[in-house]
């Protein structure tokens, strides 16, 4: 008995309450452990007390004391217990839906971060958690989200393809002095320079690969409160891939396609230490373009993604991608109008259209292999670091620095001569266009969130300051430059007499190009301060609003023709002060079902287009040829959205659906005006100039409407769903060109605006027949466009509606490898992308039939 010890969690109560000290407060783990001594301990004492001489024990039964009746819990109790199990249930690692081969690689560390694990087609969250805290279920703006799984299923590897096969976007082109690369309509307005990376605006015009792609967000309708200039129609973002501490993975995709295409793309996440994992990928492809000759579509590029967690409280983030994007390039084919000078037959009774209308090759390219090429290379480094100062607030600061290189020399068929009644003997003018276009970024975002409560209410607050610098020279190769607004030629380097159905000089000999040194540089800085706010009720109301102002600042010098002396150095600049807005409410009828209802507004600065050197296409040019007053306040944007959103299917499917209309005032326009001609107040012909010039006036309106319906995620276990359909309609409803003006500029009031689809329709879907095997398919409509110099239509010009078809099988060989037969454009169609504004226009062919297999592992 002397020998006997009391076991350690004992001893150490006993001696705190020897001491006259409070014993230690016990987790419920411990609390087991006292017990199970307690009753070890009893049991050893009673074993050594039946051995022994000493007296029996009494011990008295224990007083059974009456217990206080439980109070009603507080509603401050009920919020505390809910907001418990709503961190629980977050905390909760995600289910990942079964799948034939669950050890096909870590399919946990490979997931989309934001998505529904058991739909990866539906997009739970936005990547931006300070600026959107709530799910995309509550959150009052339609917003579509193309996850991974999406893009690799759509076989979307450019950015381009994803605007090709999306309802409510359009492509576009580079006329009116800006490059020639990714443009984007959204709802109707031109959102080229509203790109972002990660939520940093990526100013310098590019083609954009998706091979480091997460996801591809369009935020649709006015957004200059969350991201600055711009942001009209809607903004695009593109989620980059990151590195995980949750597993390793090892991915590899090779694809061959009967447009010689041979693609090979690689993913490693390695993870260094339960603190440290890193991430590489890179690129490679080799392909030419089907249904179009000679074109040629060469990538290559890698990304590095590291992710650092010191400590709980922090998370650095680091990487970098760069993207090398080369060939020969595709300006399209000409645009046919009927000339009163024809001889009778077919082509006077036809109201014209792109010359494969009327037996034109599709094939059809009017380049130079000798000459003509393209290069677009982007080099990007971000550093994101994100603190937790306390469980409430949060911290983070991200930084950019970006080098792009835009550069091209490529071939505008343009100015068809079709008076000849012997079509085989008409021609067109091989006109061309080039550029070199060096642009460096540098911002910096720091922004704070905050989350308190006031009342009921539960706030996701955030305060944001961002600056940045964006500089660009644009200079062009020497005598390679033919456009001349509007619409006309300089005649430099043109090659004229093409013949249209036969290009006869497509290996003609030209001498090595070299630049004009005669840049054109813009500087652009922007302060920016911003505060948004997200309320949430109990979540049966949800209320959103900020602000932002920008202090916007953009110079340009260069060289022009001012009263036709060439080589003439300006400078021009503009200081502009923007605020702008937006507010939102949702209410919440059931968990799985928001109604909405938003406002906002954003601003278009002249020169926020980057790219540009017009004004007549937001540019700022550094000579305006006498037309001083061509440098206005920027334009204004409002817009209103009613909607509602489901999730249905064991909310498992987002169904969103929406009406909407944006007006835009003092908007910009263009006219013609010649000497003697119809000048007016605001377009004073140029003293000194001689024969007809465009003037750029401000102070224009006009308004898009429409309705937007979208679904993404599963209807079945089996059965994922991807689209949506956008019908809108347009009108200007104030212009300042003088209705006496030629047909070409009669006033515009009452018109449809230019280069837009006004209907879309898209839809993938994907069906699992057995645990190998799945097949799917995609249909894509678009409708009619029409042509015009600039604002509406105004030209006589269109494209035709069409529809494409896709199909896909897929096969799963084992749990690490799988194959994809994939077919884009089964019927071969005949469609074009976009309509060069001009007038003389031309048309981008989009491409043709292709099949494409691909082989993947997944270790």
């Amino acid at each position: 008995m002397s020998n006997a010890r009391m076991p350690r969690s004992l001893r150490t109560i006993a001696v705190a309450d020897s001491i006259g000290k409070p014993s230690l407060e016990i987790s419920s783990v411990g609390k087991v452990s006292t017990v199970a001594g307690l009753i070890a301990v009893a049991s050893f004492s009673a074993a050594e007390a039946q051995q022994s001489n000493l007296p029996p024990v009494t011990i008295d039964a224990p007083v059974v004391r009456p217990h206080h009746a439980r109070s009603k819990p507080t509603a401050d109790h009920v919020r505390a217990r809910t907001a418990l199990r709503r961190a629980a249930r977050r905390a909760q690692p995600a289910q990942v839906a079964p799948v034939p081969f669950p050890n096909a690689g870590n399919l946990a560390a490979d997931r989309n971060p934001y998505a529904d694990a058991a739909a990866p087609y539906k997009v739970d969250h936005l990547q931006a958690s300070g600026k959107f805290p709530e799910p995309l279920l509550n959150t009052p703006k339609t917003v579509t989200v193309l996850s991974k799984d999406v893009l690799a299923d759509k076989g979307a590897t450019l950015l381009k393809d994803v605007a090709r096969t999306t309802a409510g976007v359009t492509l576009g082109t580079g006329e009116g002095g800006n490059a020639f690369g990714d443009r984007f309509f959204i709802r109707g307005f031109d959102a080229r320079n509203d790109v972002f990376i990660d939520g940093v605006r990526d100013p310098g015009v590019s083609v954009r690969e998706n091979f480091f792609t997460e996801q591809v967000e369009i935020l649709r309708g006015p957004g200059s409160s969350f991201a600055g200039r711009g942001t009209t129609g809607g903004a695009i973002n593109i989620v980059t891939k990151q590195a995980t501490t949750e597993g390793n993975f090892y991915n590899m995709d090779t694809m061959f396609g009967t447009d010689q295409t041979k693609r090979v793309v690689l993913d490693v996440n390695q993870v260094i230490s339960p603190t440290l994992a890193v991430r590489a990928g890179g690129l490679f492809q080799d392909a030419n373009v089907a249904g179009r000759n000679y074109i040629t579509d060469d990538r290559g590029g890698g990304f590095l993604a590291v992710t650092w967690k010191p400590v709980d409280a922090i998370k650095v983030q680091a990487n970098y991608i760069h993207t090398d994007l080369h060939g020969l390039p595709d300006f399209g084919v000409p645009y046919f109008r009927p000339n009163s000078a024809l001889v009778g037959g077919f082509y006077n009774s036809t109201a014209g259209g792109p010359f494969p209308q009327f037996g034109l090759n599709r094939n059809t390219w009017y380049g130079f292999l000798n000459r003509d090429f393209q290069s677009y290379r982007q080099d990007i480094g971000t550093l994101n670091l994100e603190a937790h100062i306390t469980p409430d607030l949060m911290v983070t600061n991200k930084t950019r620095v970006q080098h792009s290189i835009l550069s091209y020399i490529g071939t505008l068929p343009e100015r068809p001569v079709v008076t000849d009644p012997n079509p085989a003997n008409w021609t067109l003018s091989a006109n061309p266009q080039s550029r070199f276009q060096p642009t460096n970024v540098f911002a910096n975002q720091t922004e704070a969130t905050y989350k308190f409560g006031t009342g009921p209410w539960r706030h996701t607050a955030l305060a944001g300051v961002e600056i940045s610098a964006e500089r660009s020279s644009i200079d062009k190769y020497s005598g390679l430059s033919s456009e001349q607004l509007p619409g006309g030629l300089s005649g430099t380097g043109s090659v004229p007499g093409v013949n249209i159905f036969n290009p006869q000089f497509t290996n003609a000999s030209f001498p090595e190009p070299s630049l004009a040194g005669l840049p054109t540089k813009i500087n652009i800085d922007t302060k920016s301060v911003y505060l948004l706010d997200t309320a949430n009720y109990n979540d049966f109301i949800i209320l959103n609003g900020g602000i932002r102002y920008d202090d916007y600042h953009v110079n340009t010098s260069g060289y022009g023709t001012v009263n036709g002396v060439s080589n003439v150095f300006g400078t021009q600049s503009l200081d502009s002060g923007l605020t702008n807005y937006n507010l939102g409410a949702v209410v919440k009828p059931l968990p799985n079902v928001s109604l909405y209802a938003a406002y906002a507004t954003s601003s278009n600065p002249v020169g926020a287009e980057f790219d540009g050197t017009s004004a007549q296409y937001g540019g700022l040019a550094p000579i305006l040829n006498g037309n001083s007053s061509q440098i206005f306040g920027p334009e204004k944007n409002r817009a209103a959205e009613v909607g509602t959103k489901w999730e249905l299917f064991d909310r498992h499917l987002l169904l969103q659906a929406s009406l909407f209309q944006t007006w835009k005032d003092n908007a910009r326009e263009s006219q013609n005006i010649a000497n003697g001609g119809a000048a007016t107040p605001t377009c004073p012909y140029p003293a000194g100039s001689s024969g007809t010039v465009s003037c750029i006036t401000a102070g224009a309106a006009y308004w898009i409407r429409g309705i937007d319906i979208e679904a993404a995620g599963k209807i079945t276990d089996k059965w994922s769903v991807f689209g949506g359909i956008v019908l809108m309609q347009s009108e200007v409803t104030k212009s300042l060109v003088p209705s006496a003006q030629p047909l070409l500029y009669a006033s515009n009031v009452g018109l449809p605006l230019a280069n837009i689809a006004h209907q879309s329709f898209n839809v993938l879907t994907k069906y699992q027949l057995t645990d190998v095997w799945e097949i799917g398919g995609q249909a894509t409509y678009r409708s009619q466009i029409y042509g015009g110099t600039f604002l509406a239509a105004n030209q006589g010009t269109s494209l035709p509606d069409y529809w494409r078809f896709d199909a896909f099988v897929e096969a799963k060989v084992n749990k690490n490898w799988q194959v994809k037969l994939a077919v884009n454009n089964i019927t071969n169609k005949l469609y074009y992308d976009a309509l060069y504004q001009s007038a003389t226009p031309f048309v981008f062919v989009a491409p043709g039939r292709v099949a494409y297999l691909t082989l993947s592992a997944r270790y």
